[in-house]
């Protein structure tokens, strides 16, 4: 395609623009046309044009000519598209990546991968933390060839096809440019040397794979599912990158009788009768060990205590919460003669008339846990 429009109109540039502004509008009308982007029925057309006029308007001695001339002083040099672009270029420019890569890109120092593993506590280590012993696999330098990959004694040279890099340029010819492909280099796979023998722990990676024994402080106050971050302890990065991180995932063992909710304790307590009507001064367990609880007279099926400050340590906030106590009352199953007299004669004058209740148990539930 020739186009009779004026090349700096076709790339909507004045004739005063330097050379970086046209090739940054030459990139913006080519995301904007490129027949793999845009579907409109002209839109072939109208790339063939701008390819055209930056044929010819990227070229300092066409520019002067043209300039100069007008078309007419182009001859057989004017706006063929001779011209090399880079398609990684471009397409990074329309898509958010590059299309093939770039050697800048294969060699920036990348971060490692990240690890994760599970780690499990008793209900007492994930309340006042602890330190534990782990074990897990990753990669490191190899201990035979010390990162390089070749074979201690082997001669390793840079790799003359790609001078190092680990890349080289390919370039092809379409109907309209001449496409710059960035592939991985096939003498060397993309190392950048030529290794007369590879390392035969590594066979070239550089790396291998070793268990690692850590000792880890857990801290207080984790729970079931946390994740707790050890920097650096993952797979080692590429190209002079940090390491990744190590996740250990939380599994916290069930406990006998205690349960926890946020940073609340739970604990069921049953007491017997008399000390419901009669009150009791009674020990009742906590994670610090047994604590003194008052119940007073006439305590009530579901009454809920509150022990302050025994509770889960804040991970993000200073203090603990609470232990909450809610009280059930044992009810005897089986009576000794006695105590059979005993509660007969009881009955007699507390009556019989059943009494409907305000609350029930799930309402005491509520209040209890806050649900």
């Amino acid at each position: 395609m020739t186009t009779n429009r004026d090349y700096y109109e076709v790339l909507g540039v004045s004739r005063q623009a330097s050379q970086e502004e046209i090739k940054s509008a030459f990139r913006k009308l080519a995301r904007q046309y490129h027949p793999d982007v845009n579907k409109e029925a002209d839109a072939e057309d109208r790339f063939k044009e701008i390819n055209e006029a930056y044929g010819v308007l990227s070229d300092v001695d066409k520019r002067a000519r043209y300039d100069r001339y007008g078309r007419a002083g182009l001859g057989d040099m004017g706006g063929h598209p001779d011209y090399t672009v880079d398609i990684g270029d471009i397409f990074e420019q329309m898509f958010g990546f590059g299309g093939m890569g770039t050697s800048s890109r294969r060699n920036q120092a990348r971060r490692g991968r990240d690890l994760q593993m599970g780690v499990t506590l008793t209900f007492e280590e994930s309340i006042f933390g602890t330190e534990q012993e782990i074990e897990f696999e990753r990669d490191e330098s190899c201990s035979t060839c010390g990162g390089d990959g070749a074979e201690p004694g082997s001669e390793v040279r840079t790799c003359q096809q790609c001078g190092g890099r680990g890349e080289v340029r390919q370039v092809r010819q379409t109907f309209i440019v001449q496409m710059v492909e960035t592939v991985t280099c096939p003498m060397c796979d993309g190392r950048g040397k030529k290794i007369e023998k590879l390392c035969h722990t590594c066979n070239g990676r550089g790396l291998e794979r070793k268990r690692v024994k850590k000792k880890v402080s857990i801290p207080a106050g984790v729970d079931n599912g946390m994740q707790i971050r050890l920097p650096g302890e993952g797979q080692p990065g590429s190209n002079g990158g940090p390491n990744g991180n190590l996740f250990l995932v939380v599994d916290v063992l069930p406990h006998e009788y205690f349960k926890r909710r946020g940073d609340d304790i739970l604990l069921d307590l049953e007491i017997n009768i008399a000390q419901a009507v009669l009150g009791a001064e009674i020990e009742v367990p906590t994670v610090d060990g047994m604590e003194k609880l008052s119940i007073p007279a006439g305590t009530q099926p579901g009454k809920v205590f509150h022990l302050r400050g025994k509770g889960v340590p804040r991970i993000r906030h200073t203090g603990r919460g609470e232990q909450k106590i809610m009280v059930n009352v044992d009810i005897p199953t089986r009576l000794s003669a006695e105590q059979r007299e005993l509660f007969e004669k009881l009955a007699e004058t507390l009556g019989t008339t059943p009494q409907p209740k305000q609350k029930g148990f799930f309402d005491w539930l509520n209040e209890a846990f806050g649900g």
